[in-house]
């Protein structure tokens, strides 16, 4: 289901959409100054209609940019961030010549954790001459997509969600020590949000390994489906990144993609997360038009 919030709903900075349904530009803030309560509240009301909020022109650094996170919540430290790196709660993430860019599935990030997070804001470091833009998926409208019958197939369901899927080879560590560390965790597919209440879909290409309750023939058929449902254009935006940009996405409400199109250019950016809460679903809540 599409939302529209009203222009006049937000007084001290301009909304600009980049799609009907997912993705924005909130112009007219400036990150580098102390925003107030109100401004932040504004801004999390700007997330949670557009799933991801898109900032320009920014002249911040690193200590602005984690300041700025920590006004939305406690941050996390990604186990991919090297030990004796300052600042750990920060995700550099760098490709160029020797390093081709590794992100362009279809994915949520850290679902893996019992307590995934609430969402990160992504910071433009250096840029490719061109390329390097970053695709942002509407789940609710994957969501929405599905039959009134496959809807409430899905939201009976739960899948199992692994860290070694992806981390094991670029952490080179043992699958069974990664596990003990990050245990395999498992959550609803179809994932109520906490704040908006509404469903969407929470399987992705990245993390997810099965369904619980089905075959592994039923499993991979109907994961292959429910990911197919991210790449579809009428819900998805794109991103062209410029020095300044940040990018704030809800995880609990939008996958997103890298386009790794930019090899061997260098592309790094600087990735800030902000922690969530355990994944659920209620029955309750978020009932599509065919519920009612």
């Amino acid at each position: 289901m599409t939302v529209h919030v009203p222009a006049s709903q937000f007084t001290r900075f301009e909304v600009r959409q980049l799609t009907p349904t997912i993705g924005a530009e909130l112009l007219g803030i400036d990150l580098s100054q102390d925003l107030d309560d109100a401004m932040i509240s504004d801004i999390r009301a700007a997330l949670l209609a557009h799933k991801v909020v898109f900032f320009r022109d920014q002249n911040i650094d690193r200590a602005q940019h984690l300041a700025f996170a920590r006004r939305f919540g406690p941050l996390e430290v990604h186990p991919a961030t090297p030990r004796d790196q300052p600042d750990p709660e920060v995700l550099r993430i760098a490709h160029g010549p020797n390093s081709r860019g590794v992100e362009n599935n279809w994915h949520s990030d850290v679902t893996w954790r019992a307590e995934p997070s609430l969402g990160s804001i992504l910071r433009a470091i250096e840029l490719p001459e061109i390329g390097g833009d970053t695709l942002f998926s509407d789940m609710y409208a994957a969501y929405d997509a599905l039959s009134p019958a496959m809807q409430a197939f899905v939201c009976t369901l739960e899948a199992e969600h692994d860290i070694a899927r992806v981390f094991a080879k670029r952490l080179n560590q043992d699958i069974e020590k990664l596990h003990e560390k990050f245990p395999v965790q498992t959550h609803p597919v179809v994932r109520t949000h906490p704040e908006t209440g509404k469903r969407g879909i929470y399987v992705n290409t990245g993390f997810t390994s099965r369904i619980l309750g089905l075959s592994k023939k039923e499993s991979d058929w109907l994961l292959e489906h429910l990911y197919s449902l991210a790449a579809v254009p009428e819900r998805v935006c794109r991103f062209r990144w410029a020095p300044g940009s940040l990018a704030f996405w809800d995880n609990r409400a939008c996958q997103h993609y890298a386009a790794s199109d930019y090899f061997p250019a260098v592309r790094i950016m600087e990735r800030v997360t902000i922690a969530g809460d355990k994944p659920y679903f209620d029955p309750s809540r978020g009932l599509s038009v065919c519920d009612v």
